[in-house]
């Protein structure tokens, strides 16, 4: 199984590269989600991850939909099962509200380490599925701040970072 890297590491802070839109569904892209889903399926705390955390410099990252609430996702409450995850193939942030909140957040990257720091409330994102469909989502609330984390990682940026 992938090891979640951590903060030391160069590929944390490097921009990740689109996934041709050719290769979603391809054998390497389901094997690569499959690693990611396994790596955040090991991590009691963990609600997301992106591809950079597990050594891919790829636009892509995954939510487990049980860790959200059941206004964000009607299928929360129970342990992950096969395609009980969000994924999102070169997501883009096409908006985001004025309000924003003051939030605690950690990271599976950097084991230990909290801090408060300011993000958007809500959050309009684009992106491919597994399977090459486009779709758009709102997000607010625990989903928001997990969109705009894990943007922030495909940008080769940490939470720390963040002022």
């Amino acid at each position: 199984m992938k090891k979640i890297l951590q903060k030391e590491n160069s590929i944390l802070r490097k921009v990740a590269q689109e996934v041709p839109i050719k290769e979603i569904g391809s054998a390497k892209i389901k094997k690569i989600i499959k690693e990611m889903t396994e790596a955040l399926a090991n991590e009691p705390e963990g609600v997301a991850l992106a591809a950079p955390q597990i050594g891919y410099g790829l636009r892509l990252f995954i939510v487990a939909k049980h860790k959200l609430s059941q206004e964000e996702n009607p299928l929360a409450g129970g342990p992950p099962a096969g395609g009980e995850f969000l994924i999102f193939i070169n997501p883009k942030i096409l908006k985001t509200s004025q309000k924003k909140v003051f939030l605690k957040e950690g990271c599976l990257s950097l084991t230990g380490i909290y801090k408060e720091i300011w993000r958007k409330e809500k959050a309009l994102i684009e992106a491919y599925d597994e399977n090459g469909k486009k779709f758009r989502r709102g997000a607010s609330g625990l989903l928001a701040e997990i969109i705009q984390h894990e943007i922030d990682h495909l940008n080769g940026i940490l939470f720390i970072d963040k002022k």
